[in-house]
Formats: structure tokens, sequence, C-alpha cells
């Protein structure tokens, strides 16, 4: 038991994000600020983020971000394979002991926090576990319904994580949520193609792949034709409807997270419609939203709530659809 400690403490120090973890056992306050640190330092878009947020959301959000960064990192900085699904194991060890009230790492000292205040039950974090252990095993997926299985795990947790931070536990909400975030995998996977060929992943399904005629190979030697821009058309329109079929969220929450829903969603929509702009090449070329585009969407998304909330205190008093945030 103590070999296998050792190694997993001498393993996961190799990350970068190890650098300025306090020691096990540190005092609330110096978890607080490790993950608060790790937060504002390895993610360029959170300060924008979090200006959505109430401030007495602030800390908890870095707390599950650090969770989350620190699962993602032990499952694809860490070579070899063997070595990462060790660390991701006893990642889930640690959080089950957060969990049992005997937490000793400082990112789940700062969680424990959150997961008592907030009520939120282990099983989003478990599934995110499920998720990062998949990417070390799986790099295909036979048909949708695999694929949709996936993100299950991988994406839709986040959103769930988030609702009950701001107040919310009904199954309509995470449903709605659920396809959001669903949307929003898959919308990375089809801007992320190029780059996945190269790590030897495969996230289209390989039926709808081989329904337009195309392979396996004729991917990893990007062999850009009308049948891939077809297949393309075929995904962009089934995560199209998933946006579609998520957006109604925005009238279920407090103002201030609407804007934030809104805003990822319609950012969504806007690395679909990048990828018809360059003519779905995404064998070859990974489009980006430049940050004048984000700004803009966040200017449009705002203006247009505010002008939604001038309309309602003009004619009667703003209803909150929940919980205030």
């Amino acid at each position: 038991m103590g070999s296998r400690f050792g190694k997993t403490m001498e393993l996961s120090a190799r990350l970068g994000i190890a650098r300025e973890l306090p020691s096990p056992g540190s005092a609330l306050p110096l978890a607080q600020r490790y993950t608060r640190w790790l937060a504002k330092r390895h993610y360029e878009n959170f300060t924008l983020a979090l200006w959505l947020f109430p401030r007495r959301l602030h800390q908890h959000v870095y707390n599950v971000y650090a969770y989350c960064r620190w699962a993602d990192d032990l499952g694809d900085e860490i070579s070899p394979q063997g070595d990462s699904l060790e660390l991701l194991n006893w990642w889930e060890r640690e959080l089950r002991n957060c969990y049992a009230g005997s937490a000793s790492h400082a990112v789940f000292i700062a969680l424990k926090e959150t997961i008592e205040k907030f009520d939120i039950p282990i099983d989003p974090f478990l599934d995110l576990l499920t998720a990062f252990r998949q990417d070390q095993r799986v790099r295909r997926y036979p048909n949708w319904d695999v694929l949709m299985g996936y993100c299950r795990n991988s994406a839709n947790p986040v959103g769930r994580i988030t609702l009950y931070l701001c107040g919310y536990r009904d199954v309509e909400r995470q449903h709605l949520s659920d396809a959001t975030c669903t949307a929003l995998q898959l919308a990375n996977f089809w801007q992320d193609v190029s780059g996945d060929l190269e790590k030897g992943r495969i996230y289209i399904p390989l039926d709808i792949l081989s329904s337009y005629g195309l392979t396996e190979e004729d991917l990893f030697e990007r062999r850009f034709n009308e049948h891939y821009v077809a297949l393309m058309r075929e995904l962009i329109a089934r995560t199209r409807g998933l946006f579609a079929a998520g957006l109604p969220l925005v009238e279920k929450v407090a103002p201030r997270l609407r804007v934030d829903i809104e805003l990822f969603s319609r950012g969504g929509l806007a690395v679909l419609d990048a990828i018809e702009a360059i003519g779905y090449n995404t064998l070859r070329y990974r489009p980006t939203l430049t940050r004048a585009t984000q700004m803009q969407f966040l200017g449009r998304v705002i203006l247009g709530r505010l002008y939604v909330l001038l309309r309602s205190n003009k004619h009667t008093s703003v209803s909150l659809a929940g919980p205030d945030v």
C-alpha cells in the first residue's frame, strides 16, 4: 500500500498543475487559494465566465474546475496508459474519501465545502471519471448512441453540477442542460477532427461514416471530398438540433445564469457556422472564433437580456424562474 501511494504521489507530481499544490491536510483557506490560482492561471476565459456568476459562487466554481482539471490531466498528461488509469483510480478514491468526510488532497479539501453547501451528489463527479477512463481505452465509436453515451459522462455532468450550484435540482432542467452540454461537446468534436486524428481518435460514428462511403483510412489520409462535406452537414444538423432542444433552459433559470447559458449555446452554434465557413474541411483545418467574435456574442446576449429586462420592469415586476443566483 505504501509503495503504491508513493508511486501515485510521484506520478501526480509530474503535472504542471501540481507546482503550487499545498501539502496533504492543508487548511481550507490555503486549499481555496490553490484552486483559485489553478482556475485563473490555466483557463483564459475564466474571468469572463465568472463575471456572469454572482461573486458568492466564484470560489465554488474554482473548486469544481480544479477537480475537473486534475482528472483531465491525470488522464491526458501522464503516460503510459496504465499509469493514467492508476492515477484516475486514485483520484476516485480521493473523491470517495471526500464524501466520507476525510479529504486530504487540497482540491478535495476545497471541494468538500462546495459539496456540502450545495448538497451535490457524487454521481456527476464519478461520471466524469468514467469518461476520462474511456478516453484511455476507446478510440472509436460504432454508432451515434454509443457516442451519446460517452457525452453523458464527459459533458453533461458539468452542466448538472452548475445547476446544483445555482439551486436547481429538477429533472426537467437537467435534461435541457444535458442537450446543451452534449451539443457543445459534439461541436468541439467536429471542430477538432484533425487534432483528434493525430491522437489516433475518431469521434465520428463509424456507421454514419460508412453510410457516406468513407473509411477510417480516408480520414487519416485527409481525403477531403463531397462525401466528407455531406457527412459534416449531417453531423452539424444533428448538433444544431440538440442546441435547439436545450435552448428553452434559458427561460427556466434566473437572469444572470440565462446570459451564461445563452452565451455558451450561441458560441457553440458559432463554431458550427465557422465549420461551414471553411467549406467543412475539418480534416485539414481547425476553425476558431476570434476574441472579437466572442466579445460580440457577449455584447449581443447581454444587450438582448437588458432589453427584455427593461421591458419587463416597465410593465410588471420581474419574476425569476427559480432560485435567485
